[in-house]
């Protein structure tokens, strides 16, 4: 018998490396468009503040909440920038069809492509607040990571593990036929996003805090946050804006308009690669969606950040 077996183990040890490299790489993180909601069923639905315990968990899950929707007060070690975790995941990272955290948590660990590994929960929260936040991550065994962990996991109480919901993305929105236009889209801006975040997209403050957040220039998302996506972008703002007014754009509108948000500076992508925009595009962003890092507009280089 051991003649036999050894023999055998050791094809297995020389063969396994060889299994081992050739195993599929799939972004399991990127959010894939068109599961789309049952005919008449309802969105998953999270459960309600007042199903909290009262005890130790539930003020841990309240105190998630409260990083999650002023995370430039409640975390502000971390952020670099005027954002908030509820500005892209709206409704308190409730709402369907804009990266709930419901659709999110049941998914990891997953591999992503963005830094080549299989990422944690953990280590995705920690991804936002270096690229949307244009910040530092939190430790991942600290109280931030732990409390946004434990709001994430009791919004997706009774949520299946490992299955791709519906409303779990931004639903795609087909680029226009003709391309995106830059100059149509800065109509679309002053006339249905200026009201909020202000002429120039710097924001509205109440004080020293953004009511609506900024959306270019040294306070808004990095190069390096997928809102930088023309194509994420436009999907984000036809499902949800202008507030309270999701679903009334066009399809060319959200992406006009989204080309035109995405044209200006921002935050330099914190994965700059040996000060280089055109390295930094080749690596990171040449395939990555639609996007202008590292491009000229109207004669400009895109991607020098702001600070």
């Amino acid at each position: 018998m051991k003649s036999v077996l050894i023999p055998s183990l050791l094809a297995i040890a020389v063969t396994a490396p060889l299994h081992a490299a050739e195993i599929a790489m799939e972004d399991q993180s990127q959010l894939k468009p068109g599961t789309e909601k049952p005919a008449n069923e309802q969105w998953f639905q999270p459960p309600q503040e007042a199903d909290l315990p009262a005890n130790a968990y539930g003020e841990l899950v309240q105190q998630g909440r409260a990083i999650f929707v002023d995370t430039r007060n409640q975390a502000a070690e971390y952020v670099g920038n005027g954002m908030n975790c509820t500005n892209c995941h709206i409704e308190q990272g409730r709402k369907a069809n804009s990266a709930p955290l419901w659709g999110a948590y049941p998914m990891y660990p997953a591999y992503r492509k963005k830094n080549d590994k299989v990422n944690s929960f953990a280590e995705r929260v920690q991804g936002c607040f270096q690229f949307s936040m244009n910040g530092t991550p939190p430790p991942a065994d600290g109280h931030v990571i732990n409390a946004l962990t434990a709001y994430s996991y009791w919004l997706s109480t009774g949520a299946p593990t490992g299955q791709e919901l519906p409303g779990r993305a931004y639903p795609e929105v087909p680029q226009p036929a003709g391309g995106y236009d830059i100059a149509k889209g800065e109509k679309v801006f002053a006339a249905q996003c200026a009201v909020c975040h202000g002429d120039d997209g710097q924001g509205q403050k109440v004080g020293e805090d953004y009511v609506f957040p900024p959306l270019w220039g040294k306070d808004s998302y990095s190069w390096g946050a997928g809102m930088h996506r023309i194509n994420t972008a436009a999907a984000f703002i036809k499902e949800s804006m202008p507030l309270g007014k999701g679903g009334t754009l066009s399809d060319e509108d959200a992406w006009h308009v989204a080309a035109f948000m995405n044209s200006h500076e921002r935050p330099q992508d914190p994965r700059l690669v040996e000060g280089s925009i055109e390295k930094t595009r080749e690596k990171f962003h040449a395939n990555d969606g639609v996007n202008l890092y590292g491009l000229q507009v109207d004669g400009v280089l895109l991607g020098q950040g702001v600070r």
